[in-house]
Parts: structure tokens; sequence; C-alpha cells
């Protein structure tokens, strides 16, 4: 069995090919667009997610609303989930508290593919929504509005608190290179107002910040990890990034293997069904 935790990269002949969820708007909402198309509906992501797949050897792709979740797994090797609006708080049985925003087409196709993602053992890395959708399909819940980590006063590539990683967990380990003198601590920038309450079942807390909030999840045994601020807004390259592309590229070279026995069966059995047509012409 390949190492969970690795970030070398078996050797491909092409680059595994990631799958991004995003946000949807409608036109008035973007600059740039004619008045005619104000209600035309418009998916988007900022630009730093696809940008930072590239960057460590993967290539993105955009992932729509419209289509089967489970249908998007046949066809991408690792799954993105990006940050963005709040999750309906009846997903986790709680009401609204009136300080969010909502994207309930967005939950509809990112609660299912994480599930079918764990399933399939497709990687999947959750930033920001991304950890908080992993945790509440998980039967987890969150806490609808916490003050003072929503930094939107500085840029946000700027680290603004620490957070302290558990060096027994995969996160643990990969950020180990980067803490130097720190010990277990990292800077990190953060844009979320909403955090982990209670935890979902089968998920382990890899990293907090000073006052506990979660800042990292994973779940022991599957390539699934989330972290709570945005490292690919950071001005220096983060190891998440290169432990999807790994994992992908590991998952795309098993499925690839299987895809290619299952060929080869196929091609077997038509062959001895042509021998056996041949024979009984014969005869």
């Amino acid at each position: 069995m390949d190492n969970a935790n690795s970030t070398e990269e078996p050797t491909s002949s092409r680059k595994p090919l990631i799958g991004l969820t995003g946000r949807r708007k409608q036109a008035v909402h973007v600059d740039g667009f004619p008045d005619n198309l104000d209600k035309q509906d418009v998916d988007l992501y900022l630009a730093d997610y696809a940008r930072s797949v590239l960057a460590a050897g993967g290539l993105p792709m955009h992932l729509p609303m419209d289509a089967d979740p489970i249908e998007y797994l046949d066809h991408i090797d690792g799954v993105l989930l990006t940050g963005g609006a709040d999750i309906d708080p009846s997903s986790y049985g709680q009401v609204p508290d009136g300080n969010g925003h909502y994207e309930a087409d967005r939950d509809a196709l990112e609660l299912p593919l994480i599930g079918a993602s764990v399933e399939r053992g497709v990687p999947l890395l959750g930033i920001c929504r991304g950890l908080q959708a992993i945790n509440i399909h998980a039967g987890g819940t969150l806490n609808q509005d916490v003050h003072g980590h929503a930094t939107y006063h500085v840029g946000p590539h700027t680290r603004v608190h620490d957070i302290t990683f558990d060096p027994r967990t995969r996160l643990g380990l990969l950020y180990d290179g980067l803490r130097g003198a720190q010990g277990e601590s990292h800077m990190v920038n953060s844009l979320h107002h909403q955090t982990v309450d209670r935890l979902g079942h089968g998920l382990k807390v890899s990293a907090r910040s000073n006052d506990g909030v979660v800042e990292g999840l994973e779940m022991p045994g599957h390539d699934l990890l989330g972290v709570q601020w945005h490292p690919e807004m950071t001005l220096e390259p983060e190891p998440v990034f290169d432990w999807l592309i790994s994992r992908a590229t590991s998952h795309m070279a098993r499925t690839g293997a299987t895809n290619n026995t299952a060929r080869t069966g196929a091609t077997n059995n038509t062959a001895r069904r042509g021998a056996t047509d041949d024979t009984a012409r014969r005869s």
C-alpha cells in the first residue's frame, strides 16, 4: 500500500485532473456583463485555487452544480472544495441565526460529493467552507457566527494568528518542515466567521488556533483533509496542494491499472467468444 502521507508523486504520463467546486451568482453581481444578461447565472471561484493546483502539478477543472456529483468521480482524480458562503444550517439540524448567506444548490453538490469521494477513495481537500462541509457530512455541527476570525481589514494573504498542529496527524507531518524554530505552530490567514462546534463521526482534529477553534481536520484511513484557513492565498506555497496532487496521482495510477485489467478481460472474453464461434462454424 502506498504512503498516504507522501507528497512524492508516482511517475505518470499525464497530470491528475482535480475537480474544483465554486459559487453561482447572477451576472448583475459581476462587473463587466451587459445589462440584458443581469439574470443569467455565472459560475465562478477565485483563481488562486486553480493556480495552486497547477503549481503543484495538477490540472484544475470546474465542477458545475448542474450534473450528478457522483458522475464527476468517474472522470476526475481528486477534489478541491473551495471557500464560499455558508452552508444551510438545516443540514446540521439548526435554524439560521440571521448572520449567514447560504448556497443551498452548492450544498446539494458538495455534501454527496464528499461521501462518494470517501467511498471510492478519491482524494479530497476542503478549504474554509470545505472543511465545514466535511464536518457537516460526517454528522457534525457549526457555530454559526464567531467574531474575530474574519479579518477583512487586511490583505487576504496576511498571516494573522497562530495555529498548533497535532504532530501525530497527517496534517502535522505535512507541515513539520515549515515550522522550524516555531515548534508545532504555524501562522495562517483567516477569512471565516463560522467554526466547527460538534466534531463529525470518524474525523480527527489535526490543528487548532490559540482560542481552541478547529483549524484542521482529517479522516484517518482515508485521503481526506480539511483546513480552515486559505493556503491558496498565502504568498508562500503550502504543502496541502502537493499532498492533494500526490494522492490524486496515486489514485489515478490505481484506477488506471484497474481499468486496464477490466479492458484486458473484456478483450480476452471477446477473443474467446470469437474462437468459439469459429470452432462452431468449422464443425
